[in-house]
């Protein structure tokens, strides 16, 4: 959803030159920032609670949201995020020889989930309900029978009925921006896949109002955005992890890409 927003709102600017000069990432960090406020505010258990996803991914809310980014100026006023941090995820892309795609993604949360195993399948139980709201208005409040709000998103590109791309990106919050930046780079860009995982990464502070970058990021593009009134802070560790494989169906080939932040590898036997 958080994704699909995203990709929703960098859809009304168009995409060209530099990929990571700072007009670009002023509209990327806006998007993001705009797009999880939203989600925030109303991503709940849809079995439980009245989501409105139809106007979450309307074109109406996409031009509303995008016509509040100016490329001269950070925005204020939104609101803080209050979502936890989320660790310790693993990711898994693989395509077989008749093309047949998994996208998986697996994680018990932070740090270690529960702590408690089950005792016959050494299952270790995640603690996801850390990320209920215990505002009682709030419509990922906490409550019997319910899913919490996570950011458990495998992704899968899917093009004219066939797949084209699985794909993840791991790192908590920064999911659902990652996998709309990596999207951008790859379809928006022309990347390939390496390119596009390796690029510097950037993501609003779980609080909302920094934004943490890697220190890869040139110091004139931090500069820029910090005049544009973005408090760029250093990221204390790499900013998550992502994994691909494209199909080429014309070529018959495959191509992979693998990170190079955590432990990873892109491999073809």
């Amino acid at each position: 959803m958080s994704s699909r927003l995203i990709l929703n709102i960098l859809g009304r600017f168009e995409a060209k030159g530099d990929p990571q000069s700072p007009d670009r990432l002023h509209i990327e960090i806006e998007a993001t920032r705009l797009a999880y406020a939203a989600r925030d505010a109303w991503i709940a258990d849809p079995d439980k609670a009245d989501v409105p996803v139809e106007e979450l991914l309307s074109d109406a809310l996409a031009d509303r949201l995008a016509g509040m980014i100016d490329l001269h100026h950070a925005l204020t006023d939104l609101p803080a995020f209050d979502m936890p941090l989320h660790r310790d995820t693993v990711y898994i892309s693989v395509v077989d020889r008749d093309r047949n795609a998994v996208s998986f993604i697996n994680s018990v949360f932070d740090s270690f989930g529960t702590g408690l195993v089950a005792p016959r399948s050494g299952v270790v139980l995640h603690n996801r309900g850390q990320s209920f709201s215990l505002n009682p208005v709030h419509p990922n409040v906490a409550a019997p029978l319910k899913r919490p709000l996570h950011t458990i998103i495998p992704g899968m590109v899917t093009r004219d009925g066939r797949v084209e791309m699985p794909f993840g990106v791991m790192g908590g919050y920064y999911q659902a921006m990652g996998h709309a930046h990596l999207i951008s780079k790859v379809f928006d860009y022309g990347m390939d896949l390496q390119e596009a995982i390796d690029l510097p990464r950037l993501i609003p502070s779980s609080d909302g109002t920094r934004v943490e970058a890697e220190h890869t990021l040139p110091a004139a593009t931090a500069d820029e955005l910090t005049r544009r009134g973005f408090a760029i802070v250093p990221a204390e560790d790499p900013i998550g992890g992502a994994q691909a494989i494209r199909i080429d169906w014309e070529n018959g080939t495959l191509t992979g890409g693998s990170e190079s932040r955590k432990d990873g590898i892109a491999l073809g036997l």
